[in-house]
């Protein structure tokens, strides 16, 4: 069950939207927020803020790449498969990311640091390859720049974790 506070929030912004569709997105990602993916329950809890059936909320979250409905690493690295990235490299990209997450497309790492996903466009195309990691969007990218990215995603999260933890005593 998601706090009182998260819950009045995505009630008020449902009210303000024109209709409860135009807020389904913003609500899905908040309950992603919370629970770390979209689960059942957080389905159930979008259609009752929404005023719309579970089947209509889980139509919506499985058109979007950036809905997730399984659990997925704290880190999802998005990387961009359009013709425009991968005639730049992009191939390349997630090859090299395979073999150092040790992971294949759709897998978490072992740590549970990371998922690694391609996803159809992430309107970077004049500096592709691109990826995604979080909000943050990364171009032209290179093995080596890769590495720093990855460290620093990395960094920042165990930094989070450890906010988090301070937050929960």
């Amino acid at each position: 069950m998601i706090p009182k506070d998260l819950h009045e929030k995505l009630q008020a912004h449902v009210a303000a939207a024109v209709t409860s569709r135009e807020a389904a997105v913003d609500v899905m990602k908040a309950l992603q927020a919370h629970y770390g993916w979209l689960t059942d329950e957080a389905v159930d809890e979008a259609a009752e803020l929404l005023g719309l059936s579970p089947l209509q909320v889980e139509e919506l979250a499985t058109f979007y790449e950036m809905i997730y409905r399984q659990p997925v690493g704290r880190r999802v690295i998005h990387v961009c498969d359009s013709v425009s990235c991968w005639s730049v490299g992009a191939e390349g990209l997630l090859e090299h990311l395979q073999v150092t997450l040790d992971t294949l497309p759709g897998g978490t790492t072992a740590d549970g640091m990371f998922t690694l996903l391609p996803c159809s466009c992430l309107g970077n195309c004049g500096d592709g390859p691109t990826m995604m990691i979080g909000e943050t969007l990364y171009g032209r990218i290179t093995p080596d720049s890769l590495r720093g990215i990855l460290e620093t995603e990395a960094r920042r999260q165990r930094a989070e974790d450890r906010s988090q933890e301070s937050e929960d005593r």
